[in-house]
């Protein structure tokens, strides 16, 4: 099965041009700007076209307000597309492959879906062992997550311990730390950070491709 992940595209979808054909399209997350509601269906009309994945997932990120505040709005319009998947703290099957995303990330300017480290553990911990490919926001401790400006690592501690000692994931990809964009291999883990936008927002990275 071959994977096209992108993610943080903030409302500049439509900038990734001519994006390769795969099975299945990964989207990590930051799909908008601020959030609101026409962002949400501009990106849902954009998503639902690209006919050359014949499955589509995505997750919510920190800045996609409408998915946290007012969830069943969110959610009924992505059900006006059928093929689409929208997971949050949720899994689906495809092709004997289990994929799992949650949306949550360490508290930052009070975005949206920012957690509390101790509550953070608890969305971690709903990850079932048996997940193949993992789609979270947030990245994990010291794993494609240093932002230079700061001189610090931003993902979380507790993730990266549950992906490396107990899900074991064949892929772990997210996005959120702009800076981080790339891929490395741990152990068992491809973890991949796919933010298409870099520190000033411009869209300069290319979507990953993965076989899996």
């Amino acid at each position: 099965m071959k994977l096209c992940i992108i993610s943080d595209t903030h409302s500049k979808h439509k900038q990734l041009v001519n994006l390769p054909e795969a099975d299945v399209i990964i989207h990590c997350g930051d799909i908008s700007s601020i959030g609101k509601e026409h962002e949400i269906r501009n990106f849902l009309k954009w998503f639902s076209g690209l006919n050359q994945y014949q499955h589509k997932i995505f997750i919510s990120g920190n800045h996609d307000w409408l998915f946290e505040k007012n969830g069943a709005l969110a959610r009924s319009l992505v059900r006006d597309y059928d093929n689409i998947v929208y997971l949050e703290d949720t899994g689906i099957e495809i092709l004997g492959l289990n994929f799992y995303g949650t949306p949550v990330s360490k508290p930052f300017c009070n975005w949206a879906f920012n957690r509390h480290p101790d509550k953070l553990i608890e969305h971690w911990k709903a990850i079932p062992d048996n997940t193949d490919v993992l789609i979270t926001h947030a990245p994990p401790h010291q794993i494609l997550d240093y932002v230079p400006w700061q001189n610090d690592n931003e993902g979380s501690p507790t993730l990266r311990i549950e992906v490396q000692e107990r899900i074991k994931p064949k892929i772990h990809c997210f996005g959120h730390i702009h800076e981080g964009y790339g891929k490395i291999i741990i152990g068992e883990t491809t973890f991949i950070n796919a933010s298409n936008l870099n520190r000033t927002y411009d869209c300069i990275n290319e979507p990953v491709i993965i076989e899996i």
